[in-house]
């Protein structure tokens, strides 16, 4: 049996935690009851810089189960670094890990599952969505429009895995070794290496409340995975710079052709289209450039990925 760590991110999630804790204690007792899990085995849910009481709850709950443990952030790190705060934190009791959204829109069902691959030998394994009909239309076509531009830019994922999985304490362990600031850990865990497999996961509706990662959120974080693990953008800028190159080589061909044959006609209009066109794809360039900038910029600066401002362990 291992001590297992259920680790939550919350972020004004009043709504849903208690209901969520009451679930996640029922599955720790029937896993224990069954003897995957040591009766020790905890949930540890960290707070992102709540605007809410969604601390003062998880307080209340540690009183009354010490299976219930918590962190609380200094300010509202992102949901990628309430994460890595929470494995780091609970990998010094336990095991292994699992990471899940405290909404518990995932299959929380298929933790056992996890443990029972653990068994087999695997030391990663991922919840991937078999069904995604809980989600809104556009995050659904979002979310597939983005696994598939990962993988043409060569960006290596799991295809419709999330943040749901489990890791055991070595991987764990490896995982502290990277000092990465802009993190994604969809992307970072399978550079890891260790044996890994997937299970299913059946997306279901929030109990309650509403969903605090929004479209902004989802762009940064696209943004992130795009940026930190391929460079095929800057070769594309390159790419499309020479395309214009031997375009303008064409026009000039036939300028001077038009020239010589008299023919010459001067176009406002497409002057002034071509102008804009071209001065569209310069900026274009250069704020995918500028993107990878910043992101050098912030990893140079080695500034700490969170501040835990207290701890309920």
């Amino acid at each position: 049996m291992i001590r297992l760590a259920i680790v939550c991110p919350c972020y004004n999630e009043e709504a849903v935690i208690e209901k969520s804790a009451i679930r996640l204690r029922v599955l720790l007792d029937q896993m224990a009851h069954d003897g995957k899990i040591t009766d020790d085995s905890f949930v540890l849910m960290v707070n992102d810089g709540s605007r809410d009481h969604t601390w003062d709850i998880i307080k209340q709950l540690h009183k009354t189960d010490t299976r219930y443990k918590g962190i609380d952030l200094a300010h509202n790190a992102g949901h990628q670094k309430a994460i890595m705060a929470g494995m780091m934190t609970a990998i010094k009791e336990a095991d292994a890990v699992v990471t899940i959204d405290v909404d518990l829109q995932d299959d929380i069902n298929a933790i056992a599952k996890m443990i029972d691959a653990y068994a087999e030998g695997y030391d990663v394994v991922y919840g991937v969505k078999v069904s995604r009909q809980a989600d809104p239309a556009l995050k659904r076509m979002t979310a597939v429009a983005f696994y598939k531009l990962q993988k043409a830019l060569g960006v290596e994922t799991v295809y419709n895995h999330a943040d749901f999985r489990f890791m055991s304490r070595r991987v764990v362990e490896e995982l502290a070794r990277y000092g990465e600031r802009n993190l994604y850990l969809r992307g970072i865990i399978p550079l890891i290496g260790f044996k890994s497999t997937t299970v299913d996961d059946a997306i279901s509706e929030r109990e309650a409340g509403e969903s605090k990662y929004t479209l902004s959120k989802m762009l940064t974080l696209a943004l992130n995975g795009i940026t930190s693990f391929s460079v095929k953008p800057i070769y594309s800028i390159l790419t499309t710079g020479l395309i214009f190159v031997l375009v303008s080589i064409g026009i000039g061909i036939y300028v001077i052709a038009s020239l010589i044959s008299g023919t010459a006609e001067h176009g406002w209009a497409s002057l002034m289209l071509s102008i804009w066109f071209t001065g569209g794809i310069i900026l274009f360039a250069i704020g995918i450039v500028g993107l990878y900038i910043g992101r050098i910029y912030i990893e140079v600066k080695q500034r700490p990925l969170y501040h835990i401002r207290e701890e309920l362990l």
